[in-house]
């Protein structure tokens, strides 16, 4: 598992402090990373895009020279497609900020998986990994099919960043199971809410979501309607607040060590403002702080009353209703481009093309529209020369899903709108996790469906579905 200290100094908060175009003084940010450093919080987290938190860090560590100090970066591409060079780049780019060679975590983000370019990075991003530009390759805000079909791929993965808290509790699910079985750390973020978990919140008005609040508290402060209203959070605020004061720590505190206690995670991920905000002596708590069985078992009543987050990790930023900042993803990028290129017939017509070599040699699309009516052609897990999801039936079952998706998407439609699933398997004993993937897709959409056992085209292929769509 990945090794890192289990309290890691998040710097997301860089691009807050800099969103009136000023900059952050890169001597006095250095200047409190060191007193972070030196009161044993030796790891940093940060990502292209929370403002200038790169070169501050690749500032401390030329100025400073700490040892064992670990500096995790992410890029998170645009939608679309990618090549070789611009992965390079954008690698180069984080090196050149940082101020080292070697990236010690770089970790990914997808922003929508029918879009197979997300693949194309990770595999990118592996070859720059055997190459030593990268020493290890991380995810974030991935799903736990995503995260496992990625492994099944022969992609070595250390950690999966995702949020998880006492408010966002669908890490603590599948996916941690799966990251036990294969080695992979969970880095949990947003553990303390934005700083809604403390003392300064209890028995306090709600407040307004707006711009008087942080982008973070925006963005929690949804979480916590979502998990259950600012009443039930109040409950859960005044019942940690009794534990803390057993231990004669922070509700902060307790909040994280809760999250410590999953075997999955190998740390937490608390933000700071660097220079401004800091509660060195307060996180310094969590190195010691082990909460009993009956107090992990009083939160978990608190929170048996309020309101799972539903889906999985990550859809927060794919898939309504968007638990961002802004609710929405505006501040990410403003267009999602098709997945796949599309031809527009004389007849009317439109062809999807995914770029397998068989839809050329037997001349046919991944998907045609005519009309409202789209149908899409038996699908493997095949993404240009590579199989994706090896010898998984589920893995392979998931890609084909996204392939499905994609095309239909690019033909102006979406998943919900299928009718129809035909599903082919090679190995019926394998029939069952094959549904069960079919199953987490289409769950709330119940198309029509048959699965039959068949001879496929190709040994490596254990399942193949084809789709009908109605728009």
């Amino acid at each position: 598992m990945l090794d890192v200290s289990k309290v890691v100094m998040g710097l997301w908060q860089i691009a807050d402090m800099e969103r009136d175009g000023i900059k952050v003084d890169k001597e006095e940010a250095a200047k409190a990373m060191l007193n972070y450093y030196e009161n044993g919080f030796t790891t940093f987290d940060m990502a292209d895009h929370y403002g200038s938190a790169e070169e501050i860090s690749g500032y401390f560590k030329n100025k400073y020279a700490p040892e064992d100090l670990k500096l995790f970066t992410k890029w998170v591409p645009k939608p679309g497609a990618v090549d070789s060079n611009k992965i390079e780049a954008a690698v180069r780019t984080a090196q050149q900020k940082l101020n080292t060679d070697c990236i010690q975590l770089l970790q990914f983000h997808a922003w929508n998986y029918a879009d197979p370019h997300w693949l194309d990075c990770l595999f990118g991003l592996d070859q720059l990994r055997q190459k030593g530009m990268i020493e290890k390759i991380g995810l974030t805000n991935f799903d736990e099919p995503h995260l496992n079909m990625v492994v099944k791929s022969g992609i070595q993965i250390a950690s999966n960043q995702v949020c998880h808290s006492l408010l966002d509790q669908r890490a603590a699910g599948k996916i941690s199971e799966t990251c036990l079985k294969n080695d992979i750390g969970i880095l949990a973020f947003g553990t303390v809410a934005g700083g809604f978990f403390s003392e300064k919140w209890l028995n306090k008005p709600e407040p307004l979501l707006d711009g008087s609040l942080t982008w973070s508290q925006m963005k929690y402060k949804r979480y916590i309607d979502a998990s259950g209203g600012w009443e039930w959070f109040q409950t859960l605020l005044k019942n940690l607040k009794k534990i803390a004061e057993t231990h004669a720590v922070s509700i902060a505190t307790v909040a994280s060590a809760c999250i410590l206690d999953n075997p999955a995670v190998s740390a937490v991920i608390i933000g700071t403002r660097l220079g401004r905000s800091e509660h060195i002596a307060e996180n310094k708590n969590l190195f010691r702080l082990k909460l009993s069985s009956e107090e992990i078992n009083a939160i978990k009543t608190i929170l048996a009353n309020g309101i799972t987050i539903p889906g999985d990790c990550g859809d927060e930023y794919r898939k309504p209703p968007f638990l961002t900042a802004s609710g929405d993803l505006s501040h990410h990028f403003q267009e999602m481009p098709s997945p796949y290129p599309v031809v527009f017939g004389n007849d009317g017509k439109s062809k999807a093309l995914s770029g397998t070599p068989w839809e050329s040699m037997a001349g046919y699309s991944r998907a045609v529209r005519k009309g409202n009516h789209i149908s899409v052609s038996g699908t493997t897990a095949t993404h240009g020369n590579k199989l994706i999801g090896g010898s998984d039936p589920a893995a392979q079952t998931h890609f084909i899903i996204d392939k499905i998706e994609g095309a239909i998407q690019s033909l102006g439609g979406k998943l919900e709108d299928v009718v129809r699933t035909r599903i082919f398997v090679k190995d019926i004993d394998q029939w069952e996790s094959i549904a069960r993937a079919h199953g987490n897709r289409f769950g709330s959409i119940q198309p029509a469906n048959t699965m039959v056992q068949a001879e496929l085209v190709g040994n490596e292929y254990l399942v193949e579905i084809e789709a009908d769509a109605i728009i």
